[in-house]
């Protein structure tokens, strides 16, 4: 089959100007527990906002999310805005749980409530960028969780990794009530976290014996 090919550039200057910001944010930065550089996960979640039909706005905040609550604070994102524009800025904004501006930050568990508690609120936008987010991460879970076993959830500081995967499948559940907004080619990859979370949770069974919290206390 022929390739197929667009009249303008979908992708410009400005997602290269992105990934050069983030690659200077997270130039040292690995993924935890790993030797990959950080900015892997950031190129797959751009990726992944590219394969659900997002636009440029949004692959650029899928390269962008991770730089105010790693370190950059409230003035990255004001950096992030006068760079990218407003869209952008929003969108990143909408994927954060919190940041630490002196005062300390809530703790996990709120966090990760707060977030989900957030999904309708969310523009498709943003929950496309945090699917992209949540996909990638769980793939790699799922992978390195069958490959080196209960050992993984040390890098989360979670006990035998239940909360975890609560989160996870409360996470799955979030994006199956708002896929209707986020259009038809992201439907697939809702379908595809519910799967990568249930191998997870089934994984963990085999492994620890019943998992019976299915939610968050």
């Amino acid at each position: 089959m022929a390739e197929s090919f667009t009249d303008s550039p979908l992708l410009t200057a400005r997602f290269a100007a992105a990934l050069t910001f983030a690659l200077e944010h997270h130039e040292r930065h690995l993924r935890k527990g790993t030797p990959v550089p950080y900015v892997a996960h950031l190129l797959a979640a751009a990726s992944l906002v590219l394969e659900m039909h997002g636009d440029e706005d949004e692959a650029i905040a899928a390269l962008l999310h991770d730089v105010v609550e790693d370190g950059g604070g409230r003035g990255a994102l004001v950096d992030i805005e006068r760079a990218f524009g407003p869209a952008v800025a929003a969108t990143v904004l909408a994927n954060i749980d919190a940041v630490d501006e002196g005062a300390g930050i809530p703790s996990w568990g709120e966090r990760k409530r707060g977030y989900i508690a957030s999904f309708p609120t969310k523009s498709p936008a943003a929950l496309r960028v945090s699917l992209a987010d949540k996909l990638h991460n769980a793939r790699a879970i799922l992978l390195d969780y069958r490959t080196h076993g209960d050992d993984v959830w040390t890098r989360f500081g979670q006990r035998q990794g239940l909360a975890t995967r609560v989160y996870y499948r409360e996470l799955a559940a979030a994006f199956e009530r708002e896929q209707d907004r986020m259009g038809e080619a992201a439907v697939p990859m809702v379908g595809e976290l519910r799967r990568t979370v249930d191998a997870l949770t089934a994984l963990a069974q085999d492994r620890q014996g019943p998992d019976s919290r299915a939610l968050f206390d």
